[in-house]
């Protein structure tokens, strides 16, 4: 028997919740995508995993009875397939998480390790459900914040995402997770006494990039198109770092950097620019001359910034994937020549 709501009446005539319509559903797949982001280091990991909790909740959809919200039910699901995808697989880091720096002068490339040992980027957009949510959520996808994470275990990790980046009670934790409150306050503490030691402490709100971030992240396009490394160093903080993913190469400071952009690095002069917004942070697509014409992708650069410098150039190199996620050309052609009048 069906109500005029739509809803299904039992026998007894107590009515059940309405059946989720696809757009309800789908109406919860940014916020997932940022959550299983969080839980899995990559991008591409977390899209898999929030469209197999969309296909296993519209085949449950029958044995939805409403007896939580549909949001707590979607991360359900979310968290089980999150927990089922990290039994096993190996923790995701940042180079500066894997070797120490090392100086221009004696340093190399080496052999680049595979795809699942990065922590990768995520494009803003995919990860922030909505405009006027941003800026909760946006420290809470920074690439070191991130990193910190995968030092958790799976349960304390979505504990502590839970609770601390989306302000669950620890009540709807304990019930997602099936177990007390009293399990999940103690998998917070321990999580948090994780995150200390790694020296990054749990996320807090952060306001969108500020006119003056902005103004310093043009300096650096400006500096870096030109190849001006006195104009590029001066941007830099004292201890910031360069990082190439996939190779665990990393250098510090900016002698150094500079040092590897004019050496090893010297075929990035004459490249091009295109701006993005990757974990919260400015980010570029970097373009390389192509000896056929124009610009070929070379790397994503996500630039990290702090008190007006820049403290992190994380240039990610994976561009055959990274470049369509982030809806970046796959080719910059060379400008039009404007015509003279004759």
């Amino acid at each position: 028997m069906t109500t005029p709501s739509g809803s299904t009446a039992a026998p007894g005539g107590t009515a059940t919740a309405p059946r989720p319509t696809e757009r309800e559903l789908e109406r919860h797949r940014g916020e997932l995508t940022g959550y299983c982001y969080r839980m899995l280091g990559s991008a591409f990991e977390a899209e898999d995993a929030v469209q197999e909790t969309m296909v296993r909740a519209w085949r449950s959809l029958d044995r939805f009875e409403g007896r939580s919200s549909l949001r707590s039910w979607l991360y359900r699901i979310a968290t089980n397939v999150c927990l089922t995808m990290l039994s096993g697989a190996g923790r995701r880091a940042r180079p500066m998480d894997l070797t120490e720096s090392q100086p221009t002068a004696t340093a190399t490339l080496g052999a680049p390790l595979p795809e699942t040992a990065w922590i990768e980027p995520m494009p803003d957009v995919r990860a922030t459900p909505a405009p006027e949510e941003h800026a909760e959520t946006r420290e809470s996808i920074r690439l070191a914040f991130v990193a910190a994470l995968q030092h958790l275990a799976p349960r304390q990790r979505a504990v502590l995402i839970l609770r601390e980046v989306l302000s669950w009670r620890a009540a709807e934790v304990a019930e997602l997770l099936g177990t007390t409150v009293a399990s999940v306050n103690s998998a917070l503490q321990r999580a948090r006494a994780t995150l200390a030691s790694t020296g990054v402490t749990e996320s807090g709100p952060s306001e969108p990039l500020s006119e003056e971030h902005k103004a310093l992240l043009t300096r650096y396009l400006d500096a870096f198109e030109r190849y001006d490394m006195e104009s590029l160093t001066a941007l830099l903080a004292e201890d910031a770092t360069l990082s190439m993913p996939p190779f665990s190469l990393w250098m510090r400071g900016p002698s150094d950097i500079a040092a590897w952009m004019v050496g090893h690095g010297k075929d990035c002069e004459g490249s091009r620019l295109v701006p993005t917004e990757a974990n919260g942070c400015g980010a570029f697509g970097q373009y390389r001359r192509d000896p056929a014409g124009g610009w070929s992708p070379w790397a994503l650069q996500v630039i990290e910034i702090s008190e007006g410098r820049i403290t992190g150039i994380n240039s990610f190199l994976d561009t055959a994937r990274l470049f369509p996620l982030f809806g970046l050309p796959d080719h910059l052609p060379e400008p039009e020549q404007s015509q003279q009048p004759e």
